[in-house]
């Protein structure tokens, strides 16, 4: 997929994506989703990559949910190619995608970027930037995911958040739980490939399961099944899935003997 509204690199084991709409303040159109949602994808099948960092580009915002403009100019944020709006599809995907995801939020992130920055597993925020909620003042509101931050940060603080729509500083949501690290704006970058570096060094099975198993509490029966999946592709490299099959090519009883 050739991209316009954003950028994939991949260097380390590390995967980047960044919204790449400086000018809008990085808030995102159907265009903008559609892209996400694919280097999401290919990050998840891409063996070579053992972490996402997810942010923006320039330094004055993350994101700030859609496009306002876009909105105004045409009566909708756009679609993608296939005509459907994917931001469910979207936040499914980076909650799912079987590596850690890091956010690094190096400006605004209002409204849906505020959302999408919570879904993350870990924030690592600039010392400038801000977080809210803006819906009820523009006349929108995310019931999914966006409620999500209860989880983070406690119902009294979501529903503060999103009634009264202010604005919180990085220091402020830091000890809320919103955002794990408070750096420096212009160490941001290398502070969230530092994180990165040290979950490459891990276990990429154990997270894995891990956050297949976080997601269990609160994804039902779709997590379920993922958790299940990835335990299915796990097994089915096993010795004794082998002999199973084996023994059904060969038309004997399997021996799993020695798998007890």
């Amino acid at each position: 997929m050739e991209y316009t509204d954003i950028r994939y690199e991949v260097s380390d084991n590390i995967a980047t994506i960044t919204i790449d709409r400086e000018k809008r303040l990085n808030a995102f159109r159907g265009r903008t989703i559609e892209e996400l949602l694919h280097a999401f994808r290919a990050a998840w099948v891409n063996d070579d990559v053992l972490v996402v960092i997810f942010t923006g580009a320039g330094t004055k915002a993350f994101c700030v949910g859609g496009d306002q403009k876009e909105f105004a100019d045409t009566g909708s944020y756009g679609t993608s190619a296939n005509g459907r709006w994917e931001i469910e599809d979207l936040h499914v995907a980076m909650r799912s995608i079987p590596k850690p995801v890091i956010a690094a939020v190096n400006g605004f992130a209002i409204g849906g970027g505020n959302v999408l920055a919570a879904v993350c597993d870990f924030a690592i925020a600039a010392d400038h930037a801000k977080f809210g909620q803006v819906g009820p003042r523009v006349g929108s509101f995310d019931a999914g995911w966006g409620t999500h931050l209860a989880r983070l940060i406690g119902e009294r603080r979501a529903k503060e958040m999103w009634f009264f729509c202010r604005q919180y500083s990085a220091v402020e949501v830091e000890r809320w739980g919103l955002v794990n690290t408070v750096v420096p704006g212009a160490e941001l970058q290398t502070a969230a490939r530092a994180q990165a570096a040290e979950l490459v060094a891990l276990s990429p099975t154990a997270l894995k399961f891990l956050k297949c198993a976080f997601n269990l509490e609160n994804g039902g029966l779709t997590a379920q099944a993922q958790f299940a999946d990835a335990s299915l592709q796990l097994y089915l490299k096993s010795d004794e899935c082998m002999e199973g099959r084996l023994a059904f090519a060969e038309k004997r009883p399997p021996d799993f003997a020695g798998h007890r």
